[in-house]
Parts: structure tokens; C-alpha cells; sequence
């Protein structure tokens, strides 16, 4: 249904065309890291450098996403990605590759997905009917899991050759993603007059935290992301534990976006009408079994199992999660609410990254995961019980939910 509206198009194989090269991106990044320093800490602070923008400007990025066009800043940001796959290209094939350079590469790669963050997830309600919208975060979430498939997947094979192939092949589909961003021609955004101060910077915090539906969706993921970043540890494991080099590296990537792909496909087929937070916990509580048995896992088969399960559970929540803070929260609010969103959920990934790569100093690889899944439960059965408001949602139809949010506000 979403796919009948061109726009909505163009936005569908822009995003997945941008998060496939990021994915390559990030696999070939982190491989690299681990082949210069041989270190769990430096692929922790793989994903800390990333994040760090994410933390400094968050608001200022939802802000803006609120008061300028949303496809210009999604081009804008799209640009400095190509210049940033343009570096990490010219220094691998001059063979002048350094720790400290691909963090500072990252910084910059940060600066741009902070922005293009916010201005993405915002967008998508104006590009489709209000009863097209389901689906179109379904679609939106099953394309992206698809590229994060294809990217870590094709990444891993690709190191094979050389890294230089693969930040190659990601200046290429920055391009074609620059030119996807361009053919949208939607222009119905509600631009928020409002002038730019604190008050109005901080709106989409205050937004969120008065609303007990959204601040659990969001604190749930944020922590059950958090505790469970063991991807960031995927080349140790294939490495030092279960021994399956490069080539085994990128399966394991690949294999979590494939459980999640599939999750999503699903409920584009079959989306979620009933019973939605009772469904979000206990996906969140999968994920996190999922985890443990990833961690302790010695065979190559079981450890895709477990990546495959996790990927699925991680899928659902997402789509449950997307849908209600894009129905609940209206259009003029919802850059600087996405900006939140982001900050707590995307971003946690690499704080997730971090945690895991610090854990796994310290504690060691295993125990690290192990015990980051085991959290990831305890978080899902605490949310359960602190957000009742979140565990009673029901429909994820936009009317009902909407009807159903105003009565619980009402009491």
C-alpha cells in the first residue's frame, strides 16, 4: 500500500540505500580497527565516537528538523557522508590507515546520521495516507533490516580483497542515495514558527517525558540496545572464539539482519493488531535470551541461530515502538521528538558498542555478553511492571491509539 505513492518510494530506496553503505561502511571499519590494534576496547570506541555527536546535539538536530525542509537536510547529510566515505577510501588505498584517523573520520559520519536521523524518521507520515502508515513503517523497517543484511554480509566478503573495495563500493551508493533524497517532492511538512530557545529546543524531551506510553517504548529499547551491543564483539568471536575468519565474520552480521529482515517482512504482511505492549516486552525479553545463548555458544551453527532469533525479536520491537511515537506525537513536534528517539535508541547502538567493548575488557568476552542478555530480561520484566500504560496498549490503529492515548491522558 505505502509503495503505491512515488515519494514514499524515492524515500525507501534512498534510506535503504544509505543504511546499506553505512552497514558496509561500519563492518569494514571495525574489522580494520581490529586488524591495526587487536584491542576489544578500540571497537568499543568504534561505537562511542559515533555516538558522541549523537549526545552533543541531539536537540539542536530535532530542532532543526522542525524549522527547515526535511529532504534538504537528508541531502545535506548525504553529502558529508560521500566526503567521509571519500577519506576512509583514500587512506586505505594509500596505506596510511591509523586508529586515531578512523576516529576522527567517524566524528564527522556521526555529525551527519545525527541529523539525518531526526529529518528521516519525521518525514515518513507526510509521504503516505494516515491509513497507509502502518505499512509504511513496516516497509520502512523491512528495507531497513534488508540493507543491514546485504551490507555486513557483502562487507564481509569484500574484505577478502582489501577494505579499499568496500569504502569503494559505499562513495557509490551515497551517490545513488543523494539522487533518491532528490526525486522526493513532497512538501507538506507543518515548518514550526515557533522561535528557536531553550524551551522550544527542550519541547521534545518535556513531549516525551509527560507521556508514559512513549518514554517506556523508548527507555525499553534504549536499555535492552544498551546491555545488548554483543555485534560490536562479532570479530572477536569470529576470530578468537569460534574460528571462522573474514568470511565468518560477515555471516555473523549478516545473520542477525536476516532474522530481523525476516521479522519485518512478516508484519508487512501480517501487522501487529492486538495485544501491542504486552508483544513489544516480551520481544524485548527474546532478544535478550537470544544474547546469552549467542555469548555462550561455541558452534558456528547455534551462534547464527541465536543471531537470527535475536534479529527477529529486535524487528517487532521496532516496528511496535515506531508506530507509537510517530502516531502519538503531531508533525509540528515530530523532529525534535524524533531527535530524542534517536538519541535514546539509535544511538545507543554504540553506546551498546562501548559498553560491550569496556565489559569485555575488563570481564572478558563471554561473561560481557552473557551478562549484558541477562540485563537485557531483568529490563523487560521492570518495564512491565513500572509502565503499565505501555503494557495495556492494544490496536496500533492510528484512530484507536490516538483515541485511546487522549482517554488515559484525560484520567
Amino acid at each position: 500500500m505505502a509503495f503505491q505513492h512515488a515519494d514514499y518510494r524515492a524515500f525507501w530506496l534512498a534510506r535503504v540505500l544509505g543504511v546499506f553503505a553505512i552497514d558496509m561502511q561500519i563492518t569494514a571499519v571495525s574489522w580494520q580497527v581490529y586488524q591495526i590494534t587487536g584491542r576489544p576496547l578500540d571497537l568499543g570506541l568504534v561505537g562511542l565516537t559515533q555516538f558522541a555527536p549523537f549526545f552533543c546535539l541531539f536537540l539542536v538536530a530535532g530542532t532543526v528538523a522542525d524549522h527547515f525542509q526535511r529532504k534538504r537536510i537528508m541531502l545535506t547529510c548525504v553529502s558529508l557522508q560521500i566526503l567521509c566515505a571519500v577519506a576512509f577510501f583514500t587512506m586505505t588505498v594509500i596505506g596510511n590507515a591509523s586508529f586515531l584517523t578512523i576516529l576522527a573520520i567517524l566524528v564527522f559520519l556521526g555529525i551527519a546520521r545525527t541529523f539525518q536521523s531526526p529529518a528521516q524518521q519525521a518525514i515518513v507520515p507526510l509521504l503516505v495516507p494516515k491509513e497507509h502508515f502502518a505499512n509504511a513503517v513496516a516497509w520502512t523497517s523491512s528495507g531497513f533490516q534488508m540493507a543491514r543484511i546485504a551490507g555486513p554480509g557483502f562487507a564481509g566478503l569484500m574484505i577478502v580483497a582489501g577494505e579499499q573495495w568496500v569504502y569503494g563500493t559505499v562513495v557509490f551508493l551515497f551517490f545513488c542515495s543523494a539522487a533518491m533524497t532528490f526525486l522526493i517532492k513532497t512538501n507538506t511538512q507543518i515548518i514550526s514558527t515557533a522561535p528557536v530557545t531553550i524551551e522550544n529546543i527542550l519541547a521534545g524531551f518535556k513531549f516525551i517525558i509527560k507521556r508514559q506510553i512513549i518514554i517506556g517504548a523508548i527507555g525499553l529499547d534504549l536499555f535492552a540496545v544498551l546491555l545488548g551491543g554483543a555485534t560490536a564483539l562479532l570479530p572477536i568471536y569470529a576470530t578468537d572464539i569460534l574460528n571462522v575468519g573474514s568470511a565468518g565474520f560477515g555471516a555473523l552480521r549478516a545473520t542477525h539482519m536476516v532474522g530481523a529482515f525476516a521479522g519485518a517482512l512478516f508484519l508487512t504482511q501480517y501487522p501487529i493488531t492486538g495485544k501491542a505492549g504486552k508483544i513489544l516486552l516480551i520481544a524485548v525479553a527474546i532478544f535478550g535470551l537470544g544474547i546469552i545463548v549467542f555469548g555462550v555458544s561455541t558452534s558456528f551453527w547455534l551462534s547464527l541461530t541465536a543471531l537470527f532469533v535475536l534479529g527477529a525479536a529486535d524487528s517487532v520491537s521496532i516496528f511496535v515502538r515506531n508506530n507509537l511515537v510517530q502516531i502519538i506525537t503531531p508533525d509540528d513536534m515530530r523532529g525534535r521528538v524524533s531527535a530524542v528517539s534517536s538519541v535514546f535508541v539509535g544511538a545507543s547502538n554504540e553506546v551498546g558498542e562501548f559498553e560491550s567493548g569496556v565489559t569485555a575488557e575488563w570481564w572478558g568476552v563471554v561473561p560481557a555478553v552473557v551478562v549484558g542478555g541477562i540485563g537485557t530480561i531483568f529490563i523487560a520484566g521492570l518495564f512491565a511492571k513500572i509502565f503499565p500504560q505501555l503494557r495495556e496498549v492494544d490496536s496500533l490503529d492510528p484512530n484507536d491509539l490516538v483515541r485511546k492515548y487522549q482517554k488515559m491522558e484525560a484520567i
